[in-house]
């Protein structure tokens, strides 16, 4: 459960960070309410701090449960633990001899736009090295709404723009790789979809043009697809009362401080004590 992977993101503060993540694949792996689980995993909680060592173990979380994704999807898969210059997860088909990488994405609720260098679209072409496919995996509703750099980048680099709410559908809908059912169509999509498109209009939004093909290419009614995603929305609204209750209560918290309290909170939230320490430590180093 998504709990469960909170839990041990929230207990680690005793334990290093490969058995932190160790822990992390067994409880992901075991999970029986796993759809449930991606409906939460695009969202990062509030109460994680951020650029933290829990918000680094909630990002491989997010690789762990792709990484169940492709192999619930039919895919062998296995999360990938060097991290300079490569992908987070690695993906191969049983039975029609490809090979795709992947890289997990997920976002705070009270994030501010975002823009091309989050979503690192071009880097996870690179990363495809001698693999066939390249595939994001990023919150439907994180996506930009309009034209965007990237998706002119995914339809010159033929990288899929994936979602948590497309593997949802795709799971719930009982879909795997099977003799019938190649699934490279759908890891391939930007590059074919790149053929139909003008130079001028490169960077508009594809995003409906890919939902229409895949519930064609599944032979499921686009009305489905549609249904999906407003489920969803209603989840994530959910999920929102819940981490605008997390600053409700620190503002209730702070409220109630002391001007000692106050003073001592504002010095280390400005990181003054840290900066002095650097400066101090930059000044022995040249004298």
């Amino acid at each position: 459960m998504f709990s469960d992977i909170l839990g041990v993101i929230r207990d680690s503060e005793d334990r290093n960070f490969d058995e932190t993540c160790g822990m992390l694949e067994a409880c992901v792996n075991s999970d029986k309410a796993f759809i449930d689980t991606l409906r939460q995993i695009g969202i990062i909680p509030e109460s994680i701090a951020h650029d933290s060592t829990g918000e680094k173990l909630f990002s491989k979380a997010s690789d762990i449960v792709l990484s169940r994704a492709f192999r619930e999807l039919g895919l062998k898969s296995t999360v990938l633990h060097e991290r300079a210059d490569s992908a987070d997860v690695i993906a191969e088909s049983k039975l029609y001899g490809y090979a795709l990488v992947a890289d997990a994405k997920a976002f705070r609720l009270s994030r501010t736009a975002k823009n091309q260098k989050d979503f690192k679209v071009s880097a996870l072409s690179a990363w495809r090295k001698d693999n066939d496919y390249a595939v994001l995996c990023s919150p439907y509703f994180h996506y930009p709404a309009k034209a965007s750099q990237i998706y002119a980048q995914a339809l010159t680099h033929n990288v899929c723009l994936l979602s948590w709410e497309h593997i949802i559908f795709l799971l719930e809908n009982r879909i795997t790789e099977s003799q019938e059912l190649d699934l490279s169509a759908i890891w391939g999509f930007s590059g074919e979809f790149s053929h139909k498109v003008l130079v001028s209009d490169m960077k508009k939004n594809f995003m409906l043009e890919f939902n229409s093909f895949l519930a064609g290419f599944l032979n499921i009614g686009g009305e489905m697809c549609d249904a999906s995603l407003k489920e969803q929305v209603s989840h994530i609204t959910a999920r929102g009362v819940q981490e605008k209750s997390f600053w409700l209560e620190t503002v209730g918290r702070i409220r109630n401080y002391s001007r000692e309290q106050a003073v001592n909170e504002l010095i280390s939230s400005l990181k003054i004590n840290e900066k002095l320490s650097q400066i101090d430590a930059f000044i022995r180093s040249i004298s």
